[in-house]
């Protein structure tokens, strides 16, 4: 009753036409936000990643001690000690082991303590055996331990 009689109707298949382009630019607009939010290159994500897992490592944990016995030498005054290593990790390589040994009397108190490196690499999963001399062998010794206390970790 109180239509325009100069308005066009819109036909269906006009519809059609603006819905297509109302779907394209949506999509156009999806891609464009995964573009700008995809972060860095591959190659730049790779070396933050490693950076990262070499921060990640923990030395203490992942080496243990499989064995360690500690001996006199031949003439009586040096410790020698027989340690062997096992690497846990799955992913690190360590070298610069570094390691303390303590020397504890009857009274439960500390005589000496001795810190060293081994200059060895240990790789993923695998294991190493040393023959350390560390210290004069202090008299009135009643106990003593071994102890990794910290070393370098590379990625592998």
């Amino acid at each position: 009753m109180f239509e325009d009689p100069l308005a066009k109707k819109k036909t269906g298949l006009s519809k059609f036409w603006i819905d297509i382009l109302v779907v394209a630019g949506l999509i156009v607009l999806l891609v464009g936000y995964r573009v700008l939010t995809r972060g860095p290159a591959k190659e730049n994500v790779r070396t933050t990643t490693t950076a990262a897992d070499v921060s990640s490592a923990d030395p203490v944990k992942d080496l243990k001690i499989q064995r360690a016995t500690m001996q006199k030498d031949s003439m009586g005054t040096t410790a020698v000690w027989a340690v062997s290593l096992v690497n846990k990790s799955d992913k690190f390589t360590y070298t610069g082991i570094t390691y303390q040994t303590d020397y504890i009397g009857a009274d439960n108190n500390l005589i000496v303590e001795n810190k060293g490196t081994i200059s060895a690499t240990i790789g993923p999963n695998a294991e190493g055996n040393f023959e350390i001399r560390d210290t004069a062998y202090p008299t009135g010794t009643a106990w003593f331990k071994f102890k990794v206390t910290g070393a370098t970790a590379k990625v592998e």
